[in-house]
């Protein structure tokens, strides 16, 4: 081989490196598969290597390039942080620009990866405020969502600083939904709250898998099926380890001789019911998943005004319009899903930023917490009917995510324009 074609050699292989090490970054920290190869193709071909072939699983790149250049990387999921997913976006858009050099991105690359999270007290207070707000979205009293606040707290605490870091998934998430059940029914029982139900569900709320549903919905909906399916399973298994955790607890709460019954066990509290704390609830659960999932700090209140327009669509839907529950859903995901659409384009962010905290109002977590109960108190007709309305949300709101992503992106580009 002589001297230009080990340099050209060189070259391609710090190119396909920059490219992978972008990808590595956004796969890891929750980015779709679609827009980490999107990504990765962007760069390479901005550097002149047209060959470059990424091949993309949900925990892995493949990697070949021209004649020499070939590379499989195992990337395990680390946590979700949608600040870095929106930084390497935006870094990519630079380059392709043609304002970003080769040394001057993989600088960039690497300041990216060693961006600490954020404060620890940041994200337990996000945890307290999400879990209160999601209380009172789901009808509890101002008790109850006091209640949600510790334990979401006390939940947080013992996810950073007790639970090991090689723990598997399945077994932190019923350990963490029987601390935080366990937790409740002894405020409960000491008369902090008065609404069991509504104080677990808020609770609980920090541990759903948003990342994952919605991701493999935005997959699927990019035909990119295994890895939509396979982070669907992941998600459909951690809704099972929460709801395994509240049985667990509940089961032996009940051997204790602890009375889980409770009179209008899904009555909603007045006061918490009036659109003003409805909305407010909306605004402050749904930014206080932008804290938990990473995304950069100005990006807050667009992310809470997202949650908003989809909590009040729904709201209008149910109250106003007499709609079924799966009705309300599905327009309301059509709502946040076209809003976040608009927000991507007129932040130059990844879609997913807005879309992934914005759905989570509408996620049937109650759903899954009241099927437990009634199959744990033997109500099983009860537990059949609200167990079959959470999959019809369920349902909704993949096909909600699904027609909006659909939809040719210039679309959004050309009313943004019009609006300008």
């Amino acid at each position: 081989m002589d001297t230009s074609d080990r340099s050209n050699d060189e070259y391609l292989a710090r190119v396909m490196e920059t490219a992978v090490s972008a990808g590595q970054i956004m796969l890891e920290n929750g980015a779709e598969i679609f827009r980490v190869e999107e990504t990765m193709e962007r760069i390479a071909c901005h550097f002149g290597v047209d060959s470059g072939n990424f091949f993309v699983l949900s925990n892995g790149i493949l990697t070949s390039g021209g004649t020499s250049y070939s590379n499989v990387r195992y990337i395990p999921f680390k946590g979700t942080r949608l600040e870095k997913v929106a930084l390497v976006n935006d870094l990519s858009r630079r380059i392709g620009k043609g304002v970003c050099s080769l040394d001057e991105a993989s600088v960039e690359l690497e300041r990216i990866r060693n961006l600490k999270a954020k404060p620890d007290w940041e994200q337990v207070l996000a945890s307290g405020i999400g879990s209160a707000a999601f209380c009172a979205i789901f009808g509890g009293s101002l008790a109850d969502c006091l209640a949600s606040l510790v334990a979401g707290i006390l939940l947080y605490i013992v996810v950073l600083k007790v639970l090991p870091a090689r723990m598997s998934k399945i077994t932190a998430n019923i350990l963490c939904s029987m601390f935080v059940t366990a937790l409740c029914v002894i405020f409960m029982q000491v008369g902090f709250g008065r609404g069991m139900g509504n104080m677990i569900i808020g609770a609980i709320i920090p541990l759903i898998p948003g990342v994952a549903f919605t991701n493999g919905i935005r997959d699927l909906a990019n035909q990119d099926y295994i890895a939509g399916f396979t982070r669907l399973l992941d998600a459909m298994m951690v809704f099972f380890s929460i709801a395994a955790g509240v049985a667990i607890t509940f089961l032996a709460a009940s051997r204790l001789g602890v009375e889980l019954v409770q009179p209008d066990v899904m009555k909603t509290d007045a006061l918490t019911a009036v659109w003003p704390v409805q909305i407010a609830a909306a605004l402050l659960g749904t930014a206080a998943f932008g804290v938990l999932f990473g995304v950069q700090r100005l990006q807050y209140l667009n992310v809470g005004i997202c949650g908003v327009a989809g909590w009040i669509t729904y709201l209008l839907m149910t109250r106003c319009a007499g709609a079924s529950m799966i009705e309300a859903t599905f327009v309301a995901t059509l709502v946040v899903v076209i809003v976040s659409r608009f927000m991507a384009v007129r932040q130059q962010c990844p879609v997913t930023v807005f879309e992934i905290c914005g759905i989570f109002p509408l996620i049937p977590g109650a759903g899954i917490y009241w099927t437990t109960y009634f199959l744990v108190i033997k109500e099983y007709g009860r537990a059949l009917s609200t167990g079959m309305a959470a999959l019809g949300a369920t349902a909704a709101i993949v096909l909600g995510i699904i027609l909006i992503t659909s939809l040719p992106g210039k679309i959004f580009k050309i009313v943004k324009k019009t609006a300008s």
